[in-house]
């Protein structure tokens, strides 16, 4: 298992702001308005939602991504009309408290860009009583997290395709 450390140091020297954030972002400091659990389940969703180990906020919100960001793209409200006919059963009894869900849910929408999905997540966070900075911190957590995912997983082919040369 890597350290945050060992994962910021992974890094390559082009990725320097985003060593520098994922030393920031995952902190109390760095993450205003959040808590240290908060930070850090925010933090694997946004792991899980950039291709790695998945998890129930990750998964769930992969399929409503697509789904809703379909509706919302296609313009039609005729669709938005028929039943979604989707499972989503880990909405209703998420394990953990709502908010705590909800805030997963806006990182992997954000990181998914479904605007209507981060519309609703934000909606839900804001009535849960969470201040806008709290939901800032999320997203510029997911936007770190996610970023130096794929710039890893970039490395990662790179360092495939130099063995096989």
């Amino acid at each position: 298992m890597n350290t945050l450390e060992s994962i910021r140091e992974a890094l390559p020297g082009y990725a320097r702001d985003l060593q520098l954030n994922l030393g920031s972002v995952l902190t109390p400091a760095g993450a205003p308005g959040l808590s240290e659990r908060q930070i850090w389940a925010v933090a694997l969703a946004a792991a899980s939602a950039s291709r790695n180990p998945a998890h129930a906020a990750a998964a769930v919100m992969a399929m409503n991504n697509v789904y809703y960001r379909f509706l919302h793209l296609v313009g039609d409200e005729e669709y938005a009309k028929l039943p979604a006919r989707l499972r989503m059963n880990v909405i209703g009894n998420p394990g953990i408290g709502k908010a705590d869900f909800e805030l997963l849910a806006l990182a992997v929408s954000a990181i998914n860009g479904c605007g209507s999905c981060v519309a609703s997540h934000e909606r839900q966070l804001r009535q849960h009583g969470l201040e806008r900075e709290a939901v800032q911190s999320a997203v510029r957590i997911a936007a770190t997290v996610h970023a130096a995912a794929r710039v890893l997983e970039s490395l990662g082919g790179e360092r495939q395709a130099k063995a096989a040369a």
